[in-house]
Order: structure tokens, then sequence, then C-alpha cells
């Protein structure tokens, strides 16, 4: 296993930095690198800028209209991004739902949807949890009843990801009650404009408005916008988990916020106390263990050789690593660290006193990291799914 760049990849590299450098807009960079808040048109302006080139799906095949780059062009890509301070691309129609349209979707459905999500134009948006149903899904309740050409939408998702904003809808819905739980769920894609859907705000511990609950109350949803066969949505479901535990780890963020922290840490000075200085070691560490994990599986997949199903593994650690920098960065600033208004923050209002250039709210991204064990499936859980599939 050779964990060295060739050449050509180092050529790749090259290419990729050049380009972020000149079209990622110098305003959402400095938001990404200070932790600021990105708003929806940040967001999605970076989104168009990849679509235009063709890079919104850049994990995506040709024949779907992506680059078709290999496993360690797509790493390549992504962390050249991430340290370049472009915004973490929104994964819910590139990374999760395209996957799966196309994989198991008709004709109809890729040339309905594909374009939308490589354009960034269309936002997705996911419905899987319930109340009641986050890791073990396979309880979920939000009933499909087939009538004539619709399926009649019933029931409520929660912990929607910026579903504030989403112009379409990926979810697991029951359509029977026969065999085991998981045997009758079905994936169906939703229009949020569909009459019926109700879209309120959950207002976290930050004072953001990142998550919501998504009520159904007698949607129609057109036969056609199912996905597969009906009560076979579980096995779609877990081909798309996959990814999103994948990409949960977000190595490429972590070695972009170790640095931050580096910079808080001196700014604020405690980078020359021995036993501080042992943390960020500590946590480096961690970091390039979690590489070198991501590297192996980047080797499997470019050799041909079946890798090991190590997505728990990479979402359990990074998850982890998530909350080990946010915890320093807090530790580092000490009482600079306490949430601030926001708005007072973006008018500059903190001005010198607080050291607004390296210390935003850094208690709000403290409260926002202890989700990232819970969501993509629990930490708990995926050690048990690792125990017995990777362990045997």
């Amino acid at each position: 296993m050779d964990l060295n760049f060739t050449p050509e990849e180092l050529a790749f590299r090259a290419e990729i930095r050049a380009w972020v450098a000149e079209n990622l807009p110098q305003d959402i960079s400095h938001k990404v690198h200070n932790a600021l808040r990105l708003s929806k048109d940040d967001l999605q302006r970076w989104a168009k800028i990849l679509g235009k080139k063709g890079w919104h799906g850049w994990a995506w095949p040709k024949e779907f209209g992506g680059p078709g780059w290999n496993a360690v062009q797509r790493h390549l890509f992504e962390e050249e991004c991430a340290l370049a301070g472009a915004p973490r691309v929104v994964p819910f129609g590139p990374v999760m739902v395209a996957p799966v349209i196309m994989a198991f979707g008709t004709p109809e459905q890729h040339k309905r949807h594909l374009p939308g999500i490589m354009s960034g134009e269309v936002w997705w948006s996911q419905g899987y949890s319930e109340p009641g149903s986050g890791s073990d899904l396979a309880s979920l309740k939000t009933r499909a009843e087939r009538r004539g050409d619709y399926y009649i939408v019933n029931g409520q998702k929660t912990w929607t990801t910026l579903g504030q904003f989403g112009d379409w809808i990926f979810c697991l819905v029951r359509t029977s009650t026969d065999g085991k739980p998981q045997t009758g769920i079905s994936f169906l894609l939703i229009d949020m404009k569909s009459p019926g859907i109700t879209v309120r705000p959950i207002i976290t511990m930050d004072g953001e408005h990142e998550v919501n609950e998504v009520f159904f109350d007698n949607v129609e949803v057109p036969a056609d916008n199912l996905v597969g066969e009906e009560n076979k949505g579980w096995t779609y479901a877990k081909y798309l988990l996959a990814h999103e535990r994948t990409n949960i780890a977000d190595v490429n963020r972590a070695k972009r916020e170790l640095e931050r922290l580096k910079r808080i840490a001196k700014a604020e000075g405690v980078y020359e106390d021995q036993r501080f200085r042992d943390q960020i070691a500590a946590l480096e560490v961690d970091v390039v263990a979690l590489e070198m994990m991501v590297l192996r599986v980047l080797s499997a997949e470019s050799s041909g050789k079946q890798s090991l199903d190590v997505a728990g593994l990479l979402k359990i650690r990074g998850s982890e690593i998530q909350q080990r920098y946010s915890e320093l960065m807090m530790l580092a600033a000490g009482p600079y660290s306490l949430p601030f208004i926001q708005e007072a923050m973006e008018a500059g209002w903190q001005g010198d006193y607080v050291g607004a250039a390296h210390v935003p709210p850094l208690a709000a991204t403290y409260l926002n990291m202890r989700k990232t064990t819970i969501y993509g499936g629990s930490n708990e859980v995926q050690r048990n799914i690792v125990s017995q599939v990777v362990l045997g």
C-alpha cells in the first residue's frame, strides 16, 4: 500500500488549487476561515460556481455529467476546497440522494432531477429521522398510502437540516406493516411546495435556525416519484448512509480547523504552554491517523481491491475529532469564547476588545458540535456495527 501521491496526482492537486483560488469568492472564504455565519446565498453561490464548472457533483461518473474522477482525485479536490476556505457543500443533493437516483432511479428520474442537483439550482433536504425514530430508523411511522397514481403521505420528520430552504426532500416512508419493519419502507422524492407540507423551525442552543420539523398532512406525491421498488427503501437507505457517514468524517475540514486552533492559541498566548501544546499535538496525531484511514480506503479503491467497510469507523473518529477541536478552541480563548450576538459581531461591534478576528463565538460552535456523534447513526450504534461487521 503506497500512500504517497503520484506526480500526476500532485499536478491534479495544483490544478484544483489554482482554480479554487481564482473562483472562490473572498467574502465567503473569510467567513469560513473565521467561523462566521454562512447565509443561503453564500452556500448556493458557491454551489452554482461549482455547478457551472461541472464540479458540484464532483464524485459523479461521466455518464451522469460528472467529471469521472477516481477516489484519490475526489479526495484531493475536497482537501483543496476545504483548505482554501470553501464552504462545505450541502451534501443532501450531490452526495446523498444523487447516487441513489443514479443507482436505483428510472431514466426519467435521472433526467428530471440530476441536472438541477449538478447546477446547484435545486436545494434538497433529507427526511429520515422522526420523533422516536433516529438511530432506530426502521421504526419510522410516516405513512404513504397508494391511491391510484399518487401516494398520500402523513406523518412528521424532525432534525431536518436547512429544511427551511428545501425545494425537494427525499423521504423514507412506511408503505407496509407486514413482516420485519425494514421490509415495509419505501424511498420517495417529494416536492416541498406540495400542499400539506409545513416546516417549523427548531432553534438550537447556539441560537441558530439550522434544523426543522417537517409535517406531512395528506400530501399527494406522484407515484412516479418512488425510487426503485416499493418496500425496498431500506436497501437504498443503507446505500445512502454509507455515503453520509464517510462524508461526516470530513478529515479535510479537521485539517483546516486544526490550523485555526493553532492561530487562536498563539493569539491568546497559550501556544507556548507545554500542557496545552500536548493537547494540540494529541489532536494532530488523531487527525493524521484519520487521514491515513481515509487514504487506506482510497488506495484500496484505486487498486481495485475490496476495502473493509469502514464507514462507521470514519464517522466515529471524524465526529469525535470535530468535538475535540471545538473544545480546545474554546479552552484557548477562555472567557472570550462566550456566545455573542451574531448580528453585532457581523456589524463589527466587538472591535478589538475581544479579538473579533480570531474568536467569534466559539462556545456556539462547541455546543453545535455536540450533535456530530449522534446524527448519521449515533456513535454507540456505529461501534456495535463495527464490532459485528469489521471485527467479526
